[in-house]
């Protein structure tokens, strides 16, 4: 008899881990909300390097353990121009940004990653700014259109035979399945009371290119803008710029001060992008745990879970749907 699994969530997380126990197998129903979630306003970066910060050591291991997962297979099923960046720069604005930046630099050469650090950054990308030399290029990273990704996913699984069902308040909704999944990002501890994942608001902004602007940069460019960090990640119409980062309960809308700070640092770094049209502007809810390395373990004999992924749901949904597989595999060759 097939082995069911029960996944709440259908943001990228709960997708990948639907999909990877549907190609091993198990009869999969996928409870997932009505509203979109993180999944939809995410940038799509795969950018362990580029994300790394000293002490953050496991995080990065994780990231580039899931980024070649990414590279190696996770991308099959899902249309190729999902993807529409390989490779990040990042750059420094003043003196300050530029000692953030060999500070992340000597630590990634340090742990013996490669690190092609350039003073001629305009080189590499033309559309920055005057005056912006300081850089550093990350040539294994990728982008991925984060909203046509959730959408291939959920085809992909829906091939596979996974089933669709509304989201869930209790775990007693979904004691007919022999595994549950629990994936629902800052909803999870619902589910599981007294697991440490909180909601940090983040902004993002959509320009979209018009008839007679520059054109969209090819590679994602990251920089900290007097202490502020900011990133652009092309997009086959445009430019996604994010994010902010604070704590604000539940609060999903987008405010002034985000939104301007994000539009000016946006055209620090490239000017050009002040032709664009603001198409939209958003925020959603990092599901964050307290160390910002994501909870993926067991709950019990029945119940897993995968959650407080923060700010790298799309990196590291890979890594998290292979870690449940293996932790399954586990259970089932103990009994």
């Amino acid at each position: 008899m097939a082995r069911t699994m029960a996944v709440v969530g259908g943001g990228v997380i709960g997708l990948s881990v639907a999909r990877r126990a549907a190609l091993d197998g198990w009869t999969v129903r996928l409870h997932a909300a009505t509203e979109r979630g993180a999944s939809w306003v995410a940038g799509g970066m795969l950018a362990p390097h580029s994300e790394g910060w000293p002490g953050e050591e496991h995080l990065l291991q994780i990231g580039l353990e899931s980024l070649r997962l990414w590279h190696s297979g996770f991308l099959e099923g899902l249309p190729p121009d999902v993807v529409t960046a390989r490779e990040s720069l990042v750059v420094a604005v003043d003196r300050a940004d530029v000692a953030d930046l060999r500070t992340v630099a000597e630590w990634l050469a340090g742990q013996g990653h490669p690190v092609e650090l350039t003073t001629a950054a305009r080189d590499v990308e033309p559309l920055l700014a005057q005056g912006i030399r300081h850089g550093f290029r990350a040539t294994t990273e990728l982008a991925v259109d984060n909203r046509r990704v959730v959408d291939a996913l959920a085809e992909h699984c829906r091939r596979l035979g996974v089933c669709w069902a509304p989201a869930v308040s209790e775990l007693a909704e979904v004691d007919d399945a022999d595994t549950v999944v629990i994936a629902n990002g800052i909803d999870a501890p619902k589910l599981v009371p007294g697991l440490p994942v909180r909601p940090v608001k983040g902004e993002v902004l959509r320009l979209r290119w018009r008839k007679g602007c520059m054109p969209v940069p090819q590679r994602v460019i990251r920089a900290r803008v007097h202490g502020r960090p900011v990133y652009l990640v092309p997009r086959a119409d445009g430019v996604v710029v994010g994010a902010t980062q604070y704590e604000h309960g539940r609060d999903t809308a987008p405010v002034v001060t985000g939104v301007r700070d994000l539009l000016d640092d946006a055209c620090t770094i490239m000017p050009a992008l002040g032709e664009y049209e603001l198409a939209e502007t958003a925020a959603g809810l990092r599901p964050m745990s307290p160390d910002g390395v994501p909870i993926v373990e067991r709950v019990d004999a029945r119940t897993l879970v995968a959650a407080g992924h923060g700010r790298n749901g799309f990196l590291l949904a890979p890594w998290t749907a292979e870690r449940i597989a293996a932790e399954l595999e586990v259970s089932v060759g103990a009994k």
